[in-house]
């Protein structure tokens, strides 16, 4: 009897195998450290900058840096939706202000699952993807495809990104107080990459296809960007210069400027 209670109890402990043991071990090594970390962190910029400094700090990134994850909370209706925004801005027939909502007693924007206004990076990441890939495709039709000449046009597909969104940021700042979060503006530059997909399908059908296509893309960039700009100004700044002609200058150099950017990014190694 006492043999067979002892065997049972042998049989119902199972000790931990080792792999499970260096888990265990591990996950509360990582727990432990990234604890410390973030306390000598917090502790070190504190001593540095001091409790005023520190706020300062926090403050500023909050205000220019928005939470990641706010730009990827989309579905399906959402992107289709935003791309025909984007795509066919004159038959957009909603308003082009964004929604908000109140949180905590603290006025906030909705995310894009909920709101078509607000800027995604969803959109601009597959959109560059996808340039890529079809630069790629093509390039390899064409007998010019290889992992430099990919990664040529990998850069310049990022150097024109850059290059929007400085044109972005300087228009901002020149017309009113610049207070919009990078991250809206990173997104607002990367949309340029969905038009130029179509425009470098539309090259290797036809040359007529290819400057039709291009023409309207343009526009449709221009008058997306020229809304969205507005939009900005009027209602996410707390300053803007209003009626003047320095405005409706930088907005038409901002809806000129898609004309060589798209035409280029077009043809570039293709």
């Amino acid at each position: 009897m006492y043999g067979n209670s002892a065997r049972n109890s042998q049989l119902l402990y199972i000790q931990p195998s080792s792999g499970e043991k260096s888990n265990l071990f591990r996950e509360a090594i990582y727990g432990a450290g990234s604890d410390l970390v973030k306390t000598e962190l917090s502790a070190y910029k504190e001593k540095l900058l001091g409790s005023a400094g520190s706020a300062y700090v926090n403050t500023n990134i909050s205000r220019y840096f928005s939470d990641p994850r706010y730009y990827f909370e989309v579905n399906e209706q959402y992107v289709k939706s935003k791309l025909k925004v984007i795509l066919f801005p004159f038959f957009h027939r909603g308003h082009w202000m964004r929604t908000t909502e109140t949180i905590a007693g603290k006025l906030t924007y909705k995310p894009p699952i909920y709101d078509i206004n607000a800027p995604d990076l969803y959109i601009p990441l597959m959109a560059f993807g996808t340039y890529l890939v079809l630069s790629g495709f093509f390039m390899g039709i064409n007998e010019k495809f290889s992992p430099e000449a990919l990664g040529v046009q990998c850069v310049n597909g990022l150097l024109c990104w850059t290059f929007q969104v400085l044109l972005l940021e300087a228009t901002l700042h020149t017309l009113g107080d610049g207070d919009v979060p990078l991250l809206d503006v990173v997104s607002y530059g990367g949309y340029t990459f969905a038009p130029v997909s179509i425009v470098v399908v539309a090259r290797f059908m036809c040359r007529y296809c290819f400057y039709v296509a291009s023409l309207w893309q343009c526009l449709s960039m221009g008058v997306f960007f020229v809304k969205v700009m507005k939009r900005i100004l009027i209602a996410e700044v707390r300053s803007c210069e209003k009626h003047s002609s320095k405005r409706h200058y930088l907005l038409l150099l901002v809806a000129v400027a898609q004309f060589p950017l798209i035409f280029w990014l077009g043809n570039a190694g293709l």
